[in-house]
């Protein structure tokens, strides 16, 4: 395939017409997106996405692979631009994505709830490659956007791309975390990392009436996006406005140990103690349901290990490495069986969250909110007097009540 040909069957206007027939992006965001295409901020090295999903293809280089390149960047699917903070830049891949230019549909569904109007003045938190930026540049003006980003090397780039296509916003090196307070107080903040705490920095920078949009997801997994109005007394509450997947802010990053230092030497299943569930391990699976059960879980992630026939072992370890379970999984089995050490039984905890999600008729992202303020962060269900369970087998001193 020609280059010429790549860019008639796959280009800009194929995308937007995409984006448009899904109802992703709106006519108000049309003029932006034309005059700030996605290619014009998309590095030479890129690892493409699929779209729904967090898997890369193999690496793809703009000057051997012209064709494949456009295509990419022309696709409504995420593209990875850095591995490992940038330490990994051979062939095939790094181990963990550090940074990337987001599936379009994702880019303008979080624009879309953020609800700018004219003469807003807008935070961003992750510049990445520039885009996000750009579009908000182009449709507020450059000098009501800050951006935020703390690679140095992402940031720089970034900028240059900007100011290429003739837009100067502020480009801060900086920890997002501590967002930018010399150009506060903001209408706007946008996040495009995840967070599992919304830094109270945000709260502060951003006017009473303000909007925060960020991806907001637990430990255990699952993830959406919030969108929080600010009050005047620096609380922030709304619902959640859709699934999201993106990197998580670097300065909430989790270290997660090996399945060893839970064993403490000792083979598989060491002390554990076994009993058996109907529950299947499959159940667990779907985004919504890793939300649900980790919003109720606090610091516990899942691990799959998976056999050549098809079963596979469910691993639930807690970020304070006291405690771990296992669940068997087999085709066809109505029974699993599980395994137990630690002073929390990590399999209970979860299966608890499960059954109460499922009587709560199976809720979806959008039935969920989110309030924070000084006391902390509590998540709820249709309405903010109805507050998500917190689970643990061992007692706590303050335990939300059970929505009703």
């Amino acid at each position: 395939m020609s280059a010429t040909h790549g860019k008639d069957e796959a280009g800009p206007q194929g995308l937007a017409s995409a984006l448009m027939e899904s109802g992703a992006l709106t006519s108000d965001w049309l003029p932006a997106f034309t005059a700030v295409p996605r290619h014009l901020f998309v590095p030479d090295v890129i690892w493409p996405g699929r779209a729904g999903m967090n898997r890369q293809s193999d690496r793809v280089i703009r000057g051997e692979e012209p064709d494949a390149w456009w295509e990419a960047v022309h696709r409504d699917a995420p593209i990875t631009t850095q591995w490992d903070d940038g330490a990994y830049d051979g062939p095939g891949k790094g181990k963990v994505p550090s940074s990337s230019n987001s599936m379009p549909t994702m880019v303008f569904s979080m624009l879309n709830a953020l609800g700018v109007e004219d003469g807003h003045t807008v935070l961003e938190i992750g510049t990445g490659t520039g885009w996000n930026a750009a579009l908000l540049s182009h449709r507020l003006g450059a000098g009501n956007v800050v951006t935020v980003e703390v690679d140095p090397v992402s940031a720089e780039a970034a900028r240059q791309r900007l100011r290429a296509a003739g837009h100067q916003p502020l480009c801060v090196v900086g920890d997002g975390a501590e967002g930018y307070a010399d150009a506060a107080p903001y209408d706007r903040v946008i996040a495009t990392c995840s967070v599992g705490r919304v830094p109270r920095a945000w709260r502060a920078q951003t006017k009473p009436g303000g909007l925060i949009v960020a991806p907001w997801g637990p430990v255990y997994g699952g993830e959406a996006v919030a969108r929080l109005t600010v009050a005047g007394d620096g609380s922030a509450s709304g619902r959640f406005a859709g699934s999201s997947a993106f990197m998580r802010l670097r300065a909430q990053r989790t270290a997660r140990v090996h399945v060893r230092e839970y064993l403490k030497g000792v083979p598989w299943p060491a002390d554990a103690a076994r009993s058996t569930t109907a529950l299947s391990p499959e159940a667990l699976g779907e985004w919504v349901v890793m939300f649900a059960v980790g919003v109720q879980v606090p610091g516990v992630f899942p691990w799959m290990e998976s056999y050549d026939d098809g079963s596979y072992t469910l691993w639930l370890r807690d970020t304070a490495v006291t405690s771990w379970a296992t669940a068997e999984y087999e085709e066809g089995r109505e029974e699993f069986e599980v395994r137990q050490s630690g002073p929390r039984k990590l399999w209970e905890e979860v299966e608890a969250a499960y059954r109460w999600w499922e009587a709560h008729g199976r809720p979806g992202f959008a039935r969920f909110g989110l309030t924070v303020d000084d006391a902390g962060e509590r998540v709820w269900l249709d309405s903010p007097d109805r507050p998500v369970p917190r689970r643990t087998t061992r007692a706590q001193a303050k335990t939300p009540p059970s929505v009703r």
